[in-house]
């Protein structure tokens, strides 16, 4: 084994072990390695020195693989017993036919944060869920096993938003230290860019659909497109009074949302930087946006009282048709993006609203607030059908996870699903894949909650 490491891997090995002997007191065996490794100058001065400490975590880390391995042997183990139950073509299909929503309590309640969590972000193949904090951090978490695999630091200033590229070979921060940065989340998180452009605190920044470029929307009332391959600024959207809150793309990449402490949401055209509509009504800052998936567009039409589209409504099936709005009003509000038209204000929560997300199936839309809880939302009808005492203090951010976990993927011939952007072939999931419904809900209480069925 020994002639696969390198001599810097040795070396470092054999430092941890002596490191080790020390603080045990095992002094006899200590000289003796000292003696036998030639490390006759080793000394154990620098409490901080990368060896310190290596091999007790090595062995922890091992412990945890072995448990995981042991539950990941025993569900296997279940889920075979599953296939092989006369019952199980019974059951199966009536729970398939019921979509996950949230329920109490949460499966693991994620603790090591030292400040109010911002934002939450899962990643798009592995179960990993990445969440920043206005203490300066983000964290990478196993969600699946509910343990931190670590810590990601480099902004100076809390982190206000965080989020995956499409593939997941790329993670965004942005901050209030007034940059943007790019990690390689390949190469244990490295910091590859730091981008510089905005005056003032950045609160909100996306990948595009494609990966290419970032959108950010900061303090300083603008939105700003980024070149991912160069880092440079390539566009500057003016148009808001105040600080832009949020901006998100569309699933097609060609238009982006945004929201403002001007009490205002504006839809852009993200070629060209034009404002191409401006949804008024909130009584005060709209907090979050997000664009509606094309799967929930029969549901909101039926809501609506819109009718079904025609043929010649270009957008009226495309991306970005609808959006939905939260405000420190306490409402949430669900627009027609082409129009300007409040088709829908929802009442009920009881303080600011903090995050939206759109389920999946397009059935339903899900609120979180400063109320301290989450609301399910209807969207045939516009009624509240669940409320979640979710934390013990505001619920400040919330995202759905689209992991899809199993075998290899589907091969060619495949179409990409409206609402989940993930391959399929002959309208289903990959071959040999299976969807992992996971809710992620981030509070100023310093947790991440993680809701599975």
């Amino acid at each position: 084994m020994s002639s696969l490491l390198s001599e810097r891997q040795k070396d470092e090995l054999h430092k941890s072990m002596l490191s080790y002997l020390h603080a045990a007191g095992m002094h006899d065996t200590y000289d003796a390695l000292k003696r036998e490794t030639d490390n006759a100058d080793f000394t154990n001065d620098d409490p901080k020195a990368r060896w310190v400490g290596l091999l007790e975590k090595k062995w922890t880390s091992v412990i945890r693989l072995q448990k995981k391995i042991m539950d990941l042997e025993s569900r296997n183990a279940s889920l075979l017993a599953e296939l092989s139950s006369p019952t199980r073509a019974t059951t199966s299909s009536s729970s398939s036919s019921t979509p996950f929503i949230p329920r109490a309590p949460a499966r693991h309640t994620l603790t090591s944060h030292r400040a109010p969590i911002t934002k939450v972000a899962f990643h798009p193949t592995w179960t990993i869920l990445a969440s920043a904090s206005e203490d300066a951090s983000v964290k990478i978490w196993d969600w699946e096993g509910g343990e931190m695999e670590r810590t990601v630091k480099g902004h100076t200033k809390a982190v206000m938003d965080v989020d995956f590229d499409a593939k997941g070979d790329m993670m965004v921060t942005c901050s209030s230290d007034l940059t943007i940065k790019l990690w390689d989340t390949s190469n244990d998180y490295t910091n590859v860019k730091t981008l510089h452009g905005h005056d003032h605190s950045v609160s909100s920044v996306r990948f595009t659909p494609d990966g290419e470029k970032l959108v950010s929307a900061s303090r300083d009332k603008t939105i700003r497109v980024w070149e991912v391959s160069s880092g440079y600024c390539v566009k500057t959207f003016t148009g808001h009074a105040e600080w832009v809150r949020e901006v998100v793309p569309s699933d097609d990449g060609r238009w982006l949302v945004s929201c403002s402490n001007d009490q205002t949401s504006r839809v852009w055209d993200s070629s060209t930087g034009e404002s191409k509509m401006e949804l008024r009504g909130h009584e005060h800052v709209v907090e979050c946006v997000a664009f509606a998936p094309v799967a929930s567009y029969s549901a909101i039409r039926e809501l609506a009282g819109l009718g079904a589209a025609t043929a010649g409504e270009s957008r009226a099936k495309a991306p970005g048709a609808f959006a939905a709005t939260g405000s420190r009003d306490k409402t949430i509000k669900l627009w027609d993006a082409q129009s300007g038209q409040c088709l829908r204000t929802f009442v009920g929560h009881d303080n600011w609203i903090r995050a939206l997300v759109f389920h999946p199936t397009g059935k339903y839309l899900l609120s979180a607030s400063d109320d301290k809880t989450l609301k399910i939302w209807d969207l045939t009808n516009g009624r509240c059908i669940k409320t979640i005492d979710a934390h013990g203090h505001f619920v400040t951010c919330m995202s759905w996870g689209r992991t899809l976990v199993g075998g290899g993927g589907g091969g060619g011939g495949g179409e990409v699903n409206g609402d989940s952007g993930i391959k399929q072939v002959n309208g289903t999931e990959p071959l040999g894949k299976r969807r992992i419904n996971v809710l992620a809900t981030g509070s100023v209480d310093q947790t991440i909650k993680i809701w599975t069925p």
